[in-house]
Order: structure tokens, then C-alpha cells, then sequence
């Protein structure tokens, strides 16, 4: 497949807007157009030794779930390990994709997969996403009323404002007189401009409504999951059960204040990675993560909570073998994809 057809096929397995706006997700590195793909390969990091397999392989495209370009780089030199990643992709004509938490949203992703290890239960995000068009612009719609006298000069300086948009009038009965009932989108700073100018008129800005414009939340979609298992275990199980999944002959566990090894387990927080900031306030008897700060663990144990860290990518990385074959049938198996053998966690016990 060539990379421009292959790019759209890749984003549709799961959108690149789910992804939190401070990541760096999509195609980072491109060789010249055209650029045909034949293999594939998915790795969970883009270190050296991978790139290298990735040359011997002759892989045309890395799929990288972390993405080795995240920090602006200020140059492309042999001097520093992640610039050396971009010239051997290029002068071995690799393009890079990486698509990190969209995949931690997605219904079918990371997060989805690491929830698997814990046996029947249902899961819903802890941070739902949502649709990314709805609505399509601003953040607020503003509607009030007004008589023809002012309605000229008031639409005037209302079209004078930036980012209003969706500016619409139309016919209106208002307390028994005809009126016209102006209805408009605007921005968060925009919505400060408008409601100044009607502020000027007491009849209108007394009359005025203002309504915040939110998003749907997209079913299935989102940070985290909140796990409900259909039948309680106790943590020494759900520690084996885990150690399993993720092929793992030790993790590491803090004990919730109270708790013991054969304290039952039915509701288990997670996230992916690194579970900090998805993971904190919520209740639940368990939080399962790679890793966590040492004072998020304290603040979790001192409210009952159970955490289970098994380091940042060993959460990721058992999802790149479901991965391939979900994309073989996605791509209507058009290319080979294959797993890297030296993509690998950098911490061992």
C-alpha cells in the first residue's frame, strides 16, 4: 500500500483526535513520496536496537505506540540516540507513526486489553471522550431578543466580534410583541465581547441566555477504565490473574490500609502506562497502573486502595500481538505486520 492510503486506513482503526492534546500522535517521520509499504512493524518504544531490527527486516513503516519524537528536536545530528532514529529512517526510507493515547481511547485499545488480565467483568472510562465535530464551532451559544429599532445596530457590531459564528435571526413573540430572536456560537473570549456589548442595552442583556455547548460523550471511549468484576476475588487471585496476562513473573504491590491478601477485590481502576493522574479520587478496591508516584501510592493506601504497579510499558506492550492481527483484518491482510523481538521494558527485577 502506498503511505498515503495506508495513513487513512491506520487513523480509521482508531481516530488520531481521541488523543490527549498534549501528545504527539500520527505520521512524525516521512521518506519522499511515493513511499510504498509492504511491512509493517509494531514495537511498544523505537529504541536503536529496534530500529536496527526494523533495517534487517526491511520495514517500510514503524507503528511505534510511544512516539520517539515528542520534544521538539533543535537539530538532526549522529550526536543524540533519538535524532540518530530519524536519520536511519531516512536513509533507509522508514517512515514512523505513532498514535500512543489514541489507543489508550480507543474501545479496542490498550486499555480495553490490559482490562482482559482481571477476568469477566464490565468497564466504562474514567474519562470518557468525546465526539470531536459536535458542535463544530464555540463553546457557547448566546440568544436574546430585541425589537427592529435595535436590531441593525446591534447585528452590526456583533459581526464586528471574532469567532462568532452560526449567527442566525428569526421571527419571535415575545411577552405579546413581535420581536426578532437572534441566536449565535461563539468562543469562550468571543462570549466576554458579546455579553459587554448587550450589557449596554438592560432591556437586552436582562434577556439574554447563554448556553454552554457540550460535546457528546462517545460510548466505550476514553482514559482509563473502571472495572466492575462479575464476581469478587481476593487480591492474591487478582495478583496471579494479572502476573498471568501481562507474563510477568513479579509485580508490585502496596496494600491498602486494612487490607490483606485475601481482602476481596470487585472494582479495579486502571490505566495504561503511567496511571497518576488518570487513577487519582477514584474509588474503587484496586488500582492497577505500570507506575506511580510514590506519594500518589501513599495517598491511595491511606484511603483503602490497593496499587499494583508493573512498570510503564509492561502494561502496553502484550497489546501489540493482538494488535497485529486486528490490523491484518482492518488492512484486509494488503501488507505484512510483524511484533519486534527487541522491543523490550528498560527495567528488569
Amino acid at each position: 500500500m502506498d503511505l498515503r492510503e495506508l495513513l487513512p486506513a491506520l487513523n480509521g482503526f482508531a481516530a488520531l483526535s481521541l488523543a490527549e492534546g498534549w501528545d504527539n500522535v500520527g505520521l512524525l517521520v516521512e521518506p519522499s513520496p511515493p513511499h510504498s509499504v509492504s511491512t509493517l512493524l509494531l514495537t511498544n518504544d523505537l529504541t536503536e536496537e529496534v530500529m536496527e531490527e526494523a533495517v534487517q527486516k526491511k520495514a517500510d513503516l514503524i507503528l511505534s505506540y510511544h512516539p520517539p519524537i515528542f520534544a521538539p528536536l533543535k537539530r538532526v545530528t549522529w550526536g543524540g540516540w533519538k535524532e540518530r532514529l530519524v536519520v536511519r529512517a531516512l536513509e533507509h526510507r522508514i517512515g514512523i507513526y505513532s498514535p500512543h493515547t489514541a489507543y489508550d481511547a480507543a474501545p479496542r485499545g490498550v486499555n480495553t486489553w490490559l482490562a482482559k488480565g482481571l477476568g469477566a467483568c464490565t468497564s466504562v472510562p474514567l474519562h470518557p471522550s468525546t465526539a470531536p465535530s459536535c458542535p463544530t464551532e464555540g463553546t457557547h451559544r448566546v440568544e436574546f431578543s430585541t425589537d427592529a429599532e435595535h436590531l441593525d445596530a446591534v447585528l452590526s457590531k456583533i459581526k464586528d466580534i471574532q469567532d462568532v459564528s452560526c449567527l442566525t435571526t428569526f421571527p419571535a413573540r415575545v411577552e405579546g410583541d413581535e420581536q426578532t430572536r437572534v441566536s449565535l456560537n461563539c468562543s469562550q473570549k468571543a462570549l466576554l465581547e458579546v455579553m459587554a456589548l448587550l450589557s449596554q442595552n438592560s432591556l437586552l442583556y436582562h434577556k439574554t441566555e447563554i448556553l454552554l455547548l457540550q460535546k457528546p460523550l462517545l460510548p466505550h471511549t476514553g482514559m482509563g477504565r473502571l472495572c466492575t468484576l462479575s464476581e469478587p476475588v481476593s487480591l492474591s487471585d487478582i495478583t496471579e490473574r494479572i502476573k498471568r496476562h501481562l507474563k510477568l513473573p513479579h509485580i508490585r504491590l502496596a496494600m491498602g490500609v486494612g487490607r490483606t491478601r485475601e481482602s476481596p477485590v470487585k472494582t479495579v481502576a486502571l490505566c495504561a502506562g503511567s496511571g497518576s493522574s488518570v487513577l487519582k479520587g477514584t474509588e474503587a478496591d484496586l488500582y492497577l497502573t505500570g507506575e506511580m508516584s510514590h506519594h500518589d501510592v501513599l495517598d491511595a493506601v491511606a484511603n483503602g486502595i490497593s496499587v499494583i504497579l508493573c512498570e510503564h510499558s509492561n502494561t502496553e506492550r502484550g497489546f501489540l500481538s493482538e494488535l497485529c492481527d486486528a490490523l491484518a483484518i482492518h488492512l484486509q491482510n494488503k501488507i505484512s505486520i510483524i511484533v519486534s523481538e527487541k522491543d523490550r521494558d528498560p527495567l528488569q527485577v
